[in-house]
């Protein structure tokens, strides 16, 4: 887990390279957060370009005055945005820096259609991957042997992280915080991006219909009010009842605007709950279970290993209120 700026994060510049998902991740792992309270940042960020002087998408933007890519050596986490162009190849200096990263056990996360280049340099055969819905095509030509999953908003699998369209950049960004720092820390940062702070990367990146054709369809009403109760022994049929919709007809509404069905959704907000109220110093597996709406001790160990990777123990030796008081020291 990094600590402080002990973890250096590095995003990789390359001609064409989209400012959106640039911009994503200097907000996420660069700017300092005095809110927060710790003596150091988060993360220690650097953007390292192939050459000086690299023009980034349709030349709206020259970068320059930044490292060359020997900045990528010393990373910990290195970051590959997206581009327009993905027939054409990336340069071989651009896949040596992946591929030298990930040999000597770097973390590396594609941003969009960065996974293209992931995927050149060797890394993604055989594994789990997303990218852009619009690209998804051309990707499993180019590289049939990666497991692509066009639907989802992006695929954690442990060392190697990819994220789908430009927004679910942010997603996955929030998601890598909260696996590093915790749910505190993540919920803090997605509260200053003024985002949701939690979306499952299971989610569907592409909503066909995301605005209700009858405005009295929003979802907005029924979380707001569900969030204020998740604590509560909520099942879907009181969900349902409350939007005065049979349960099928619930669980079109959240296929379609939320990409994801109201029992994830629910389990995903009460999961986040627990992991707070871990972060806060509540040791009782019971009481937490009970106060996150996970019902009981067992319900949670077997959630929150499925959302976090960590059982209650773990999750509290890594993110509870020591481990906070160490960053803070």
């Amino acid at each position: 887990m990094p600590h402080g700026s002990s973890h250096r994060v590095a995003v990789v510049v390359d001609e064409g390279t989209n400012p959106f998902e640039v911009g994503v991740a200097t907000e996420l792992f660069g700017l300092p957060r005095p809110e927060l309270g710790l003596p150091r940042p988060l993360y220690d960020l650097t953007l390292c370009t192939p050459v000086p002087g690299v023009r980034m998408n349709h030349g709206f933007f020259t970068l320059s005055g930044v490292p060359g890519l020997d900045a990528a050596d010393t990373a910990d986490t290195l970051v590959v945005p997206g581009r327009p162009d993905n027939v054409v190849p990336r340069g071989e200096a651009v896949l040596d820096a992946v591929r030298r990263a990930h040999a000597r056990g770097a973390r590396v996360v594609s941003l969009c259609t960065g996974s293209f280049a992931l995927a050149e340099a060797g890394l993604l055969d055989g594994r789990r991957a997303t990218t852009h819905w619009r690209w998804a095509g051309l990707f499993r030509k180019l590289h049939p042997k990666v497991l692509l999953e066009p639907d989802v908003l992006f695929v954690d699998d442990g060392d190697v992280l990819t994220a789908a369209g430009s927004a679910a950049a942010l997603d996955l960004g929030l998601h890598i915080v909260r696996r590093d720092h915790g749910a505190e820390i993540a919920n803090a940062v997605s509260r200053r991006l003024v985002f949701a702070a939690h979306r499952d990367g299971g989610q569907r990146q592409f909503v066909e219909r995301p605005v209700p054709d009858v405005p009295g369809e929003s979802l907005a009403p029924l979380l707001a009010w569900a969030r204020q109760r998740i604590g509560d022994p909520l099942a879907v049929a009181d969900l349902a009842a409350r939007a005065a919709v049979s349960p099928a007809t619930l669980h079109r509404r959240f296929r379609a605007q939320l990409g994801t069905t109201p029992l994830a959704w629910l389990t995903g907000e009460r999961v986040a709950l627990a992991c707070r109220l871990i972060e806060r110093g509540e040791e009782r597996l019971d009481v937490v279970a009970r106060h996150s709406g996970l019902g009981t001790a067992a319900n949670l160990r077997t959630q929150l290993r499925r959302g976090t990777g960590l059982s209650p123990s773990a999750y509290r030796r890594r993110f509870g209120p020591a481990a906070g008081e160490a960053r803070r020291v």
